[in-house]
């Protein structure tokens, strides 16, 4: 049914634009412009990627902040902060808002992405409900680093829970990520090349990133004016 007020509206918007064509239309583009800012996810500001992404020490040196909340995650969760940012390397380069490539059909027509995989720590849609409801909140986003930490950390204490892995195994834990906890338990990962490559990749880089981090950790530490030495040392 038609309201009343709907008629009155519409005359009112045409002879707006009518006498102000040039600046209802610069109106309606400033409009639009804005909800695609806030629906893209303002990816215009988060930050760029690493420049050096083989050195967790020179990754900390751009991002101190990252330290922190994987610090965080690591005293909350277990899983240890080379393991944390080797997981994220390998999921999305430290991309905060990449998404899986689209399919195109006939080479220009865009169809549907093969997951709903987003953000840091490439977070699908229905565990990352999951994860918002047991652990996360409703302001968590997977293009926060600080949300994509805390999120790896919680999922592989489930991994550690339900199959059994070891927090310190990277390349393991790894797998339980890709597969979930289900199907590592009934070794899907052993009929997958790229996924055991990959996991073998997280694990090399997991060594490493930790080789990095005990020789130059102290850099990151005690930091904020509220943290005082010795206190505030792992």
């Amino acid at each position: 049914m038609r309201h009343p007020v709907d008629g009155i509206t519409e005359h009112f918007s045409a002879d707006f634009s009518s006498c102000f064509p040039a600046t209802f239309t610069k109106l309606r583009l400033w409009v639009t412009l804005s909800l695609l800012t806030l629906l893209s996810g303002c990816a215009t500001f988060a930050p760029n990627p690493p420049q050096d992404q083989s050195n967790i020490c020179e990754i900390f040196r751009e991002q101190p902040s990252w330290y922190d909340y994987a610090q965080e995650s690591e005293e909350k969760w277990g899983t240890p902060i080379a393991t944390q940012m080797s997981f994220i390397q390998q999921e999305s380069s430290f991309r905060s808002h990449v998404r899986p490539d689209r399919k195109y059909y006939l080479g220009f027509i865009p169809g549907p992405r093969p997951s709903s995989a987003k953000g840091y720590a490439q977070a699908q849609d229905p565990v990352w409900e999951e994860y918002e409801d047991q652990a996360g909140s409703l302001f968590a986003r997977r293009t926060h680093m600080k949300h994509a930490t805390d999120f790896i950390g919680w999922y592989n204490r489930r991994s550690q829970q339900q199959a059994g892995i070891s927090l310190n195994n990277p390349e393991h834990l790894y797998y339980a990520y890709h597969e979930g906890a289900g199907g590592y338990q009934r070794g899907t990962y052993r009929g997958k090349s790229h996924v055991l490559s990959a996991g073998r990749q997280v694990a090399t880089r997991a060594n490493r990133y930790q080789a990095q981090l005990n020789a130059c950790e102290a850099e990151f530490q005690c930091r904020k004016f509220y943290q005082v030495w010795p206190f505030c040392r792992s």
